[in-house]
Formats: C-alpha cells, structure tokens, sequence
C-alpha cells in the first residue's frame, strides 16, 4: 500500500531493485495498491519491474494490444473460468515475470487467484512427480479448426515460412495440414529450479492444455474428433495418456494453495512466473486487466540439473 500521496511506483520499483527481488523471491507475487496507476503510467511500471518487455508470440490466450507490447490480460469471455497456470511454460523461452493492472475492476468476481508452486509441488504425490520428471510433458495444439485460434492470429503472422522459422528455432515440431490448418507439437519438462533461489517448482501446462480441461461449450461441440484434432491436448511426453487421477489429483494441488484478492482500480501485481502459477475467476462487469511480460528466460537455464 502507498504510505504517502503521490508516490510514484515506477520509480521507487527503480529504486528497490534489491528488495523486489526479495520479497517476489520469497513470496512469489506482491500486490501494489494506492499509487494510482492508469493505462498511461503503466508502461514505465513495467520497465522498472521487468525492464523491456517482451511479445507474446505462440499465443494460447486472445489479447488487443493495449500499447507497445502492454496487453489485456485475456479477452475469453466473462463467464469461463481460466484455469491454473504457469504463463508459456509449453515454449522453449518464456517470461520471468508478469505485471498485472486494474485498468476498470469487475462488478463481480475476476480476481486473479495465485498458486505457490513451490507448495503446489509439495503436496502431488512422489510417484505422479517421478513420472513427469522422467517425461515431461507433450503439447499438441491445432491451429485454424474453427475451435481455437488461427495460426495467424497465435503467431502474429501470415507468412507460412516465418512460422517454420520461429517452429525451429523454438525446437517446435509443426505440420501444415490443408490450406488454413497447422499442428504443433512440443515437449517440455514438467519442473523447474528457480534460477534465483534454486528451488524446485512445479512449471507446466500439463492440466490447462488437457483436453478434460476444455471449456464444456467446446467439449460439447468436438464430440469423438481424436484428442490430436483438438485445439489443445497434453499427454507424457513419451506419448502415454495422463490418467484422470493424476489430472484431478493435480487440479487439487492447485486449489489448495489457490489465493485470490479482489481487484481495485489502479492495483498492480507483480507475479514471479516460476514461483507462482495464477489465474482467472469468472466476473460480471467491465473487467479490464492490463498485463506487460518480460525477464525472459529458457528452459535450458531452469530445467533441473542446468548448470548456473
């Protein structure tokens, strides 16, 4: 909370460099309120907190650019739930950070909850961890089915040639299907070792991206179309299925740690990405969350055993 008029966040972030890095190593997000940060100010909030930021390439989640590379938060409608996650934890690079801001707060609902995934990580049981350790995760995703996001739209591009380029470089698997389709797929680690502190967490998209977690409007509308027809699907990353016990079982790791605290105009949230997984209550109202993503980072700094 600001403990004076007028102070200005951009600036005393600045200059607390050491102290944010503290207090986000300890507790994995910190919620700024008071300082009366708006759509304009916001910017240069998040150049002290994350420093340039950066696109948000390979999307899995609609966004209107709000400024140079300030974005809503989500345009899913109002009433889905967005589950759980760890932001782009399914590509190779990915932010460290994410600033959040209340541009106009809901009238009901849409907070942003939080999960520590360090405790997430502490309570799934050591034989469901010791498989995901051992394959990681698969990420299948179908562009232009009609169901998700058009690769266009996902790669910010409609150059055929410039998504195989950013595919290779990113060690993404791809296959053009017809003239309008696209296929991806790629496989990630399902943990991580936090470059600061050198803990274990739990970094993944393995629940949000599987197919029992569509939204029931599109669950209903693919009815036996195979799970690689889908918009998005997880399995092992040897190519078995996940059973529907580890889901569930993962599902309530995440609830029991899950936190939430109502938006007001004019917060900001900082959010450690490998520290804490977040996301989003369904809401009423005008919501609009502005979110700004940098400290980037690769999963060949953070997977375990990396050297530092």
């Amino acid at each position: 909370m600001a403990t004076e008029p007028g102070l200005d966040l951009a600036r005393w972030a600045t200059d607390a460099v050491d102290t944010v890095r503290s207090w986000l190593d300890r507790h994995g997000a910190l919620l700024f309120q008071g300082f009366g940060v708006d759509l304009g100010g916001f910017p240069a909030v998040v150049q002290a907190f994350v420093g340039a930021p950066s696109p948000y390439l390979q999307r899995s989640s609609p966004r209107t650019e709000l400024g140079d590379r300030i974005y809503t938060a989500t345009d899913h409608p109002a009433d889905q739930t967005i589950l759980m996650h760890s932001e782009n934890s399914y590509q190779r690079d990915f932010p460290g950070r994410l600033v959040f801001c209340c541009l106009r707060p809901p009238m009901t609902g849409g907070a942003t909850p939080l999960a520590d995934t360090r405790r997430v990580l502490g309570r799934i049981d050591p034989e469901v961890l010791a498989v995901f350790a051992e394959h990681g995760v698969r990420y299948v995703r179908n562009y232009g089915t009609g169901l998700g996001m058009s690769w266009p739209e996902a790669f910010q591009t409609e150059q055929r040639a410039q998504v195989e380029e950013y595919c290779r470089e990113q060690e993404i698997g791809w296959e053009w299907i017809g003239r309008d389709r696209l296929r991806t797929s790629q496989i990630r680690p399902a943990l991580a070792v936090h470059p600061g502190t050198g803990e274990r967490v739990w970094f993944n998209h393995a629940v949000f991206f599987h197919t029992s977690s569509l939204p029931e409007q599109i669950r209903s509308q693919v009815g036996t179309l195979p799970a690689d027809d889908l918009p998005a699907a997880t399995t092992y990353g040897n190519g078995s299925p996940i059973p529907a016990k580890t889901l569930d079982h993962l599902r309530s790791a995440y609830t029991s740690e899950q936190v939430a605290v109502p938006w007001q105009v004019g917060d900001v949230l900082v959010v450690d990405n490998l520290l804490a997984a977040h996301g989003r209550e369904p809401y009423t109202g005008d919501r609009k969350v502005a979110v700004g993503m940098g400290v980037p980072l690769s999963w060949d700094a953070v997977r375990p055993g990396a050297s530092r």
